[in-house]
């Protein structure tokens, strides 16, 4: 277990990211949600994490059901604040969004004082929690003013009423993630995509900032969506169909993981772990062998031999340590 920050809150070293039990691109059934959870729990993940954005809320509600059968004092929960959900008056389904729900709500940005404590309460409710553990602000990007202005001001008073034990940002971006661990007093930030074995664009600003002010970085997007997780062709890159140019990287670093006897998907989250501002790796499972397979990768050890190598070929910077 890791501490984010300076605030006490811990979590595991491995997370549980619940987009994809809010039927992210595809449907997942009740039971299924169920049984990712609850295998996520049987390898020792304490730390999940989910957002009003994923399903509609449908993510929120389905963790939280499965969190029930499991000690409160146990496990950290986050959620995201910056988008409300309304009620919506057309009919239609959510896919435009990433979603396969149906299209109940609407999604309002909304970073106000009072738009923060509204859109926790509502989580709250789905969760069917009393507190949730971390709040992040979620991908403010388009909302800077009010964000600084407004936003993190709410949250910092939501920490200090110890309604919540930690505040922060997540973002798909480091600049504005970076200015957060300057100027406030933020706990943690949750940095996607940026900080991966094609991607090192964190380690510029981000990381050494956060090392710097003892802010805790939570990484998720450690396969960039899918190619490090699997490169063939067709494979996604940042939600994206992969240029040849990366598919051909990713391939590289394939072949020399089997190489030194082990697997793209586990040197992609050893990298991500291995930085000290890093306090833990979020991985997003739809299923129990989901879970079960990044678990597994996780745990498996990768030789200070495969990184020499990576440097000696160009496939990382020869002064960036392993």
């Amino acid at each position: 277990m890791r501490t984010l920050g300076g605030s006490g809150v811990e979590v595991s070293e491995l997370a549980f990211g619940a987009a994809g039990i809010g039927n992210l691109y595809t449907e997942v059934g009740d039971e299924q949600a169920y049984e990712a959870v609850a295998a996520a729990w049987q390898r020792g993940i304490r730390y999940f994490d989910t957002a009003p954005h994923y399903g509609l809320g449908l993510s929120e509600r389905r963790l939280g059901a499965a969190l029930r059968d499991f000690p409160r004092d146990q496990y950290t929960v986050s959620t995201k604040v910056g988008r409300r959900l309304e009620p919506a008056d057309t009919a239609g389904n959510d896919l435009a969004n990433g979603f396969a729900v149906p299209a109940t709500h609407r999604r309002v940005w909304d970073f106000s004082a009072d738009g923060i404590r509204r859109t926790l309460e509502a989580s709250l409710e789905r969760l069917g929690l009393d507190r949730v553990d971390v709040v992040y602000l979620h991908d403010p990007d388009d909302h800077p003013e009010q964000a600084f202005r407004e936003a993190y001001p709410a949250l910092a008073k939501l920490r200090a009423e110890g309604l919540v034990g930690a505040i922060g940002a997540g973002m798909n971006q480091t600049a504005m993630l970076t200015r957060f661990v300057r100027e406030t007093d933020v706990d943690v930030v949750l940095c996607a995509g940026r900080y991966t074995l094609l991607d090192r664009s964190a380690l510029t600003d981000l990381l050494p900032a956060a090392a710097e002010r003892g802010t805790s970085v939570v990484i998720g997007g450690a396969f960039n969506s899918g190619l490090l997780a699997d490169p063939t062709p067709g494979a996604t890159y940042n939600y994206a169909r992969a240029p040849r140019e990366l598919l051909d990287r990713a391939l590289r670093l394939k072949s020399a993981a089997e190489r030194h006897g082990t697997t793209l998907r586990a040197v992609a989250l050893a990298y991500c772990a291995a930085h000290p501002a890093v306090a833990t790796v979020l991985v997003g499972t739809r299923s129990a062998a989901e879970v079960h397979d990044c678990a597994d990768q996780f745990a498996a050890p990768v030789s200070a031999a495969f990184w020499q190598e990576l440097r000696e070929t160009g496939l990382l910077p020869r002064e960036e340590p392993s």
